[in-house]
């Protein structure tokens, strides 16, 4: 029998997204988000969830648009930073040593440093609670040549994203590969 932990925010894997936003002062900003992902796939759509109080919030309420940026796990500590100090009060690229690249399609920032980022442009804003979750409908995906395979397709394993686990609290990096999706299962299929 399972034990029981009660009502809690547990779902394995998070991923870790840096939110980029430019403030009301036009300055570049990036957040540690780990409560988002892919929601739609027509129109192609992530979410992130924000509180209200977050200097990030109100950024993306006013320009209706932001990046996500997946950092690589040579990037935990900087990720981290971005997740505990606030852009309110200093400019967060700077302390970590890391660019603000403008977006091309969308009023917002991303990392250059990262290996993949998402512009997206703000299509619904929903409360649920403690935090807005912004749906952002993705305008274009950017990916570090360095992190295709030999076919020109976005490799996971050479991207090296980092994993939040809200259990304990950890950073964790990609598996190996376990096998091919909607392939691995064909032989359970009634014959």
């Amino acid at each position: 029998m399972k034990k029981s932990l009660g009502a809690r925010t547990l779902a394995w894997p998070n991923p870790v997204y840096l939110v980029g936003t430019y403030d009301h002062e036009n300055k570049p900003n990036i957040m540690n988000a780990a409560w988002g992902g892919i929601c739609s796939s027509e129109p192609p759509c992530l979410g992130v969830s924000v509180r209200p109080a977050r200097h990030t919030y109100d950024a993306i309420m006013r320009r209706r648009a932001f990046t996500v940026s997946v950092p690589s796990v040579d990037l935990v500590k900087q990720a981290d930073f971005f997740g505990i100090a606030s852009g309110a009060n200093l400019n967060k690229f700077e302390a970590a040593g890391l660019t603000p690249a403008p977006g091309e399609l969308v009023a917002a920032p991303y990392v250059k440093e990262c290996p993949l980022v998402l512009e997206l442009e703000l299509v619904h804003a929903i409360r649920l609670g403690s935090h807005i979750q912004f749906i952002g409908e993705i305008k274009d995906v950017k990916i570090d040549p360095n992190c295709l395979d030999e076919h020109g397709n976005p490799d996971i394993g050479l991207a090296a994203p980092i994993l939040f686990d809200p259990a304990l609290r950890n950073y964790h990096s990609v598996g190996p590969v376990l096998g091919k999706a909607y392939s691995l299962g064909k032989d359970l299929l009634p014959k």
